[in-house]
């Protein structure tokens, strides 16, 4: 660590707690925030800068002939990564939303939905029902539900088949899509 370690001149830190001075933290605090760094994130920034000098210390490294300068530099880079982190953000965001449907349903229109789902289910046959109910809410692949129904894959996908033809049609009918 930098403990006990003193330069003498322009540059020099005194590292028994801190190894940026008081002068030295308000430079990188500048540079940071010149950078385009938020007032909010300037003490983080401080602290990342300390920390680069600690670790540098930490590894054996002479500490830089100019501390000041250094860690100044250390800002300049730790705005430019603040920015490309930002830009990242946003390019998620923008690809997330580009993912979600333009308008979602409201409450309301959900309620009717839910309902005229259920009143189409109810009338259905019972096989045709059940494996809309297994296939749609319990989320089990057409697989599974031939399995645990016990008939084959076929009759499974034929009567998923014939349900959503026949709850679509009702759906249109009750002019709830």
């Amino acid at each position: 660590m930098l403990r006990g370690r003193t330069r003498r001149g322009r540059g020099s830190y005194v590292a028994d707690d801190d190894p940026l001075d008081a002068a030295q933290e308000r430079r990188v605090r500048a540079v940071l925030a010149l950078g385009g760094v938020p007032q909010t994130d300037l003490p983080d920034g401080v602290q990342q800068v300390r920390l680069r000098l600690l670790e540098r210390a930490a590894s054996g490294r002479e500490a830089p002939r100019d501390v000041s300068a250094w860690a100044a530099v250390v800002a300049s880079h730790l705005a430019m990564d603040w920015h490309r982190a930002k830009r990242r953000q946003e390019r998620l965001g923008e690809r997330l939303a580009a993912l979600r449907p333009a308008e979602a349903p409201s409450g309301e229109e959900t309620s009717v939905l839910s309902l005229a789902v259920a009143r189409g289910l109810d009338g259905l046959p019972d096989a045709q029902r059940q494996v809309v109910v297994l296939r749609f809410y319990a989320d089990l692949p057409v697989r599974s539900i031939a399995e645990q129904l016990g008939v084959p894959e076929g009759t499974v996908k034929s009567r998923l088949h014939t349900a959503v033809r026949a709850l679509r049609a009702r759906l249109h009918e009750d002019e709830v899509v």
